[in-house]
């Protein structure tokens, strides 16, 4: 997903069936590139018991969560988590009239070079303020996480109910990137 590219191969962007620039709801990531996906520099790990607190969070009964997990849950037990909370390298935004200050925090493994350092690059979507910290990730050995916030802050309404932007980690030899999704609500 973070290694997908965006522009096709006459180097425009991809097109919808219109023959418009496609927007992030039509490509979501974007084309496969096999060749860049088989050294994509940073990944997003998750691991199947990361899902546990979301599906407690979406009121599924233990036994249901048990099932899905194939270990004893008790979601009494367990905090709670949205989606957006889970460690996926895209960010969906749902903006509503009373929509405040959103934070997210994602961790990122280094399966490229040691000693790399990425610093960040924000297409901020049409209507957010998007803020990264740290600015830049710098990992010293291979298998190394580092983890980082983003905080999407609400500033105007733009004319259009879906927008779209990206957070970029960029070090010499790669580009890792995250699609950012955004849906205000109230056009709705």
């Amino acid at each position: 997903m973070t290694t997908a590219d965006v522009i096709n191969l006459g180097s425009k962007l991809i097109e919808d069936e219109t023959y418009l620039p496609a927007d992030v709801f039509a490509t979501c990531a974007g084309h496969v590139n096999p060749s860049k996906a088989n050294d994509p520099g940073l990944i997003y790990d998750i691991e199947p018991s990361d899902y546990i607190p979301y599906l407690c969070g979406l009121n599924y009964t233990n036994r249901q969560v048990t099932v899905i997990a194939q270990c004893k849950v008790n979601c009494s037990e367990i905090t709670s988590i949205l989606e957006g909370q889970l460690n996926y390298p895209s960010f969906a935004i749902q903006v509503k009239s009373n929509s405040g200050v959103q934070v997210y925090s994602r961790t990122v493994t280094n399966v490229g070079q040691a000693n790399s350092t990425y610093r960040v690059d924000i297409d901020s979507p049409r209507g957010l303020d998007v803020k990264v910290e740290p600015t830049t990730l710098g990992f010293s050995e291979v298998k190394q996480k580092l983890s980082y916030q983003v905080t999407f802050t609400p500033f105007a309404t733009p004319s259009t109910i879906n927008n779209q932007g990206s957070l970029r980690w960029i070090p010499e030899n790669h580009i890792v990137r995250s699609p950012i999704a955004v849906q205000f609500s109230e056009f709705l």
